[in-house]
């Protein structure tokens, strides 16, 4: 008897899990390195590249919805804001508004991969993974420790330092508000039953579409999981030890 669960199934579930726990990593990056750096301004300046690109995936999602925008800040000392009217599209459009950060966020930290290696010299011939699948796990911690290598000590280059930056900050800000929290939860249900509707529907067009999209936001989360990681590692450290300093 065939399993229900076909390979692209498989995939989308990866790619769920794995973007539930980039945000649980995010989370938890952020509450460390706000406990961590002690200075407001020190923060806002580490977490400023993540949150700008995090409140114009909202402003993305007000004009895909038709949602007029009443206000933006982009960055502040209490981080970014959009305020808009009820969307155009009913209910699912909050949901996309709320959203959109989870989306756009993984495809812009595989751009900068893209970018950052094609016209900046940097090294990722070792490290190019994508979470679709559970054998994609084993080689995201090697593949990482390669690229640190290869870019830090190999071949030292000035410009995997800012690389380094962005993807640490965008990593940081996949974490979504209370807010967005709220109106994220029915939103990702609607859209995770509506995936596997279109992977059960079994329609090679869609399928081969839907895997395309899937590849590219498990590129995405996988560098922001990897590099998250790193950043939890270096960060906890100092976070103990302001923790005993009274």
């Amino acid at each position: 008897m065939s399993s229900p669960v076909n390979p692209a199934m498989e995939s989308f579930i990866i790619v769920i899990l794995g973007a539930l726990l980039v945000m649980g990593l995010s989370r938890l990056l952020d509450h460390v390195w706000a406990h961590t750096l002690r200075y407001p301004s020190l923060y806002l300046l580490v977490s400023a590249p993540g949150v700008i690109v995090h409140e114009c995936s909202h402003v993305i999602g007000c004009i895909l919805t038709g949602a007029k925008i009443r206000k933006v800040v982009l960055l502040s000392k209490k981080g970014g804001m959009v305020s808009y009217t009820p969307p155009a599209i009913p209910v699912l459009g909050n949901v996309i508004i709320s959203t959109a950060p989870l989306f756009i966020l993984p495809l812009v930290l595989a751009a900068l991969t893209w970018f950052f290696g094609t016209y900046a010299g940097c090294s990722f011939t070792s490290f190019m993974p994508s979470l679709d699948s559970v054998v994609s796990l084993y080689p995201l911690v090697e593949g990482i420790g390669l690229t640190l290598y290869q870019n830090l000590v190999v071949a030292f280059n000035i410009w995997f330092l800012l690389y380094l930056y962005l993807v640490t900050s965008l990593a940081l800000s996949f974490s979504p508000s209370t807010q967005d929290l709220k109106n994220a939860v029915a939103g990702f249900v609607i859209l995770i039953i509506a995936g596997f509707c279109l992977l059960a529907a079994n329609i090679s067009a869609v399928t081969n579409g839907f895997l395309t999209i899937l590849g590219l936001l498990g590129t995405g989360l996988a560098i922001g999981l990897a590099f998250g990681l790193i950043a939890l590692i270096v960060s906890l450290p100092a976070f103990l030890f302001y923790r005993r300093t009274p």
